[in-house]
């Protein structure tokens, strides 16, 4: 006899066949939501969602105001620069100065429609740097649908699980896939999007140092920015600093996104910053494919333009606010999310002694 289940399975299946998804386990974080939606529209019974991080948390009140502002100004009629707005880009330079004490020109920091278009369009131009180079590392724990994008260009990827190979274990295994010499880029995000593991000073030395060795471009995606609560990283310009592989390589893009730190994530707004030496730098790929362009000529003027022409004008002047606020100490912005860390401390004590003996 089949167990009684919450839900009837009936409306699970059904809403799994509507959908043509021939294999659940491969399915999308969207595509589950669709279906829970769908399962909690039948039965009646409200779903507890945790396949996507929305906390609840209300929208910076700085960036609120800056883009309503912007908007009874008229920006909305206008399209924005593809480089994106100069007040955003120079205060984008500041944050990263003084949050994570690495120079970076306001030239390589560019509005994305989200740090999800920011890693779609490194995906692209870090594949078509090198012909020989076509696929991307992912150090997982990660973001499912960093993996989806690849499958939606076509491209090739490899993973493995960073919890066998912490501290220099890393760095036999990293080597073990570099060696190859098919790898464009590697990826992470720290601290980890899902499981909120962070890697150490020692470990992004290591991811450093082995892609500078290969020639491979460093993704670090800081979705959850400086969101490692146990020190507080809420003061600029000061030590401590979120930490980061730009500190031990000079191949690398900085993913930082509005959505979790500043609850902006509504709106699609990011920035993606670039190393000055790599937003410089001409690779042979691009010579054959656009003629002789840089990497950040290609990343803004040939992907991102193809791909949105610009990003949301208001939402950068939101950003932009938000960013020169906090640069300047007027706004602590993890102050306002530190329940992300009261909420992490509280599962970590119930995992352990209910349903989930093995996820600490």
């Amino acid at each position: 006899m089949m167990k009684k289940t919450p839900i009837d399975c009936k409306f699970i299946d059904d809403a799994i066949n509507e959908m043509h998804i021939a294999d659940f386990s491969r399915a999308t974080i969207r595509e589950v939501k669709a279906i829970a939606a769908k399962a909690e529209e039948l039965s009646g019974v409200e779903f507890i969602k945790m396949e996507m991080g929305v906390p609840g948390l209300p929208p910076s009140s700085v960036g609120v105001k800056a883009e309503i502002e912007a908007l009874q100004n008229g920006i909305a009629s206008l399209y924005p620069d593809i480089n994106g707005l100069p007040e955003l880009k120079n205060e984008a330079s500041k944050f990263v100065k003084a949050f994570i004490d690495v120079d970076i020109n306001p030239e390589g920091c560019i509005p994305v429609t989200g740090s999800m278009q920011g890693t779609y369009a490194s995906f692209m131009v870090c594949s078509q740097c090198d012909d020989i180079k076509d696929t991307i590392l992912f150090i997982d724990p990660g973001f499912p649908v960093q993996k989806q994008q690849l499958v939606v260009m076509g491209k090739k990827y490899e993973t493995f699980d960073v919890y066998k190979y912490r501290g220099e274990k890393l760095r036999d295994k990293l080597d073990s896939f570099l060696s190859k010499g098919n790898i464009s880029a590697i990826i992470y995000s720290n601290p980890n999007n899902p499981s909120w593991v962070c890697l150490k000073e020692e470990e992004l030395k290591i991811i450093g140092e082995l892609a500078t060795k290969y020639d491979v471009i460093v993704l670090e995606d800081l979705a959850y920015f400086a969101m490692d609560f146990r020190t507080d990283l809420s003061v600029p310009y000061q030590a401590p600093f979120q930490p980061s592989v730009a500190h031990y390589t000079n191949n690398y893009i900085l993913l930082i996104s509005g959505s979790k730190a500043f609850s902006y994530a509504g709106q699609r707004i990011g920035v993606s910053c670039i190393s000055n030496s790599l937003y410089k730098r001409i690779y042979p790929g691009f010579i054959k494919r656009y003629g002789e362009c840089s990497f950040g000529s290609v990343f803004v003027h040939r992907v991102l333009y193809a791909l949105s022409s610009g990003t949301s004008h208001s939402a950068q002047y939101a950003m932009a606010a938000m960013l020169k606020a906090a640069n300047e100490g007027k706004y602590n912005f993890l102050k306002e999310v530190s329940i992300y860390g009261d909420r992490a401390r509280k599962l970590k004590r119930y995992f352990p002694t209910s349903w989930f003996p093995y996820c600490i």
